[in-house]
C-alpha cells in the first residue's frame, strides 16, 4: 500500500545529483570565468603533459615490479622504477594544485574536484609510505613492492576520476558551445 497524502520531496523523472543542488539539475565543473582561468593557464598544458607520462612512467615500473615478485629477480630496477614514479607523482600534485589555486582560487579541495583530492592524498600516502620503508631499510623488498602496488591500484582509481572529470568538462564545453550556437 502507498501513502498518498505526502508529496514526494523528488518529481517524478528528476534525479537529484547531490546536496544543494536543484532537482534534476548537475552542477557544472567549471563556471564562466573558471573556465577562462583554465584555458589561459599554463598549468592546464604542464598538467596535460605530466599526466600521460606519468601513466608511462607507472606501466614500466608495474611491468618491472611484477617481474621482481614473480621472479624474484630486478629489485633494484623495480625500487627505481618506483622512486622515478613516485617524483612524477609529486610533481603532478604540486603542479595540480598550482592549477586548483589559479582555476578555482584554493589549493586543493576545490568543490568540484574535492573527491579527487581526497583519493590524491592516498595515493600520495602510500607512494611516501614506500619511500620510508625503502630509506630506512622497513620490511622486506615483498613487502615495500606490494605497498607500492596499493599505491598503484590507488593511483589507477585516481587516474579514473581524472578521467572521468575530463570527460565531464568537455561534455560541459560542447554544451555550452550549442547554447551560444541556438
Amino acid at each position: 500500500m502507498t501513502r498518498k497524502d505526502h508529496k514526494s520531496p523528488v518529481e517524478p523523472g528528476t534525479t537529484v545529483k547531490g546536496a544543494g543542488q536543484k532537482h534534476g539539475q548537475t552542477a557544472a565543473l567549471y563556471t564562466a570565468e573558471e573556465r577562462q582561468r583554465r584555458d589561459a593557464s599554463v598549468w592546464t598544458i604542464v598538467q596535460g603533459v605530466l599526466a600521460p607520462l606519468q601513466f608511462v612512467v607507472f606501466l614500466v615500473s608495474l611491468a618491472l615490479v611484477l617481474r621482481t615478485l614473480s621472479t624474484g629477480e630486478g629489485t633494484f630496477p623495480a625500487d627505481a622504477s618506483i622512486v622515478v614514479k613516485t617524483l612524477v607523482l609529486y610533481t603532478i600534485m604540486i603542479t595540480g594544485a598550482i592549477w586548483e589555486k589559479v582555476v578555482f582560487g584554493r589549493w586543493l579541495f576545490a568543490p568540484a574536484f574535492f573527491w579527487e583530492d581526497v583519493f590524491s592524498m592516498l595515493v600520495l600516502a602510500l607512494h611516501s609510505l614506500y619511500l620510508v620503508m625503502l630509506l630506512a631499510g622497513l620490511g622486506s623488498a615483498e613487502q615495500r613492492l606490494m605497498v607500492a602496488l596499493a599505491g598503484y591500484a590507488a593511483y589507477l582509481v585516481n587516474a579514473g576520476q581524472f578521467l572521468w572529470k575530463l570527460r565531464m568538462a568537455r561534455l560541459q564545453g560542447s554544451a555550452d558551445l550549442q547554447a551560444v550556437s541556438a
